[in-house]
């Protein structure tokens, strides 16, 4: 049996790369991520879908209508439900930065529900909470998310998840390593 460890698609040297491989990967480094890393490095598989769904990503993780503090304590909670390691790493330190406090990461890691969450913090975990586990939400939970977020918030929120789960997903099937052999930040979940 191979080993978890071992990335099922690698990266993919750019002599060895496609022309599409080529175009897609120069036109995501030319963005603001700026490096082909993560969900990226398997996706290239795929170029036209990485193109389209680097697209998606950009406006998902720059340009959303919930601000940076909330998108990435989204990407938090969306990690910690798929037990993604790679999304977990490259977005903890991103989420501690824009406000997201170590105890609420600490406890998001553990599979606790934080103990002293901002409001707005309160209404995204519940909206995911119920999203990812019922695949939707409540009448209550939707209306505090349109509250607070209004009408584009909650479709961005709702976006925001399915994006960062395809990318767990993608991350997890072909078992995308972390980088420069880091420890993983959070553990799987029993089975």
């Amino acid at each position: 049996m191979t080993s978890p460890k071992i990335d099922r698609l690698p990266e993919i040297p750019r002599e060895q790369m496609t022309d599409a491989q080529r175009a897609a990967v120069d036109e995501l480094v030319s963005g603001p991520r700026g490096k082909l890393s993560g969900p990226f490095v398997p996706l290239m598989r795929s170029p036209e879908l990485m193109r389209r769904l680097q697209k998606v990503g950009e406006y998902l993780r720059y340009d959303n209508t919930v601000g940076l503090h909330n998108s990435e304590f989204a990407v938090l909670v969306v990690a910690r439900h798929w037990s993604q390691p790679v999304e977990w790493h490259i977005h903890k330190p991103i989420a501690m930065k824009a406000g997201v406090s170590e105890e609420t990461c600490d406890a998001i890691a553990e599979g606790r529900r934080p103990p002293n969450m901002t409001a707005q913090e309160t209404v995204v975990y519940d909206f995911l909470q119920e999203l990812l586990h019922n695949q939707s939400v409540s009448d209550v939970t939707w209306a505090a998310a349109q509250q607070m977020f209004g009408d584009q918030g909650v479709i961005d929120m709702t976006a925001h998840c399915g994006y960062y789960s395809l990318l767990a997903m993608v991350m997890n099937t072909t078992r995308r390593s972390l980088p420069d052999n880091a420890a993983p930040g959070i553990a799987p979940f029993p089975q």
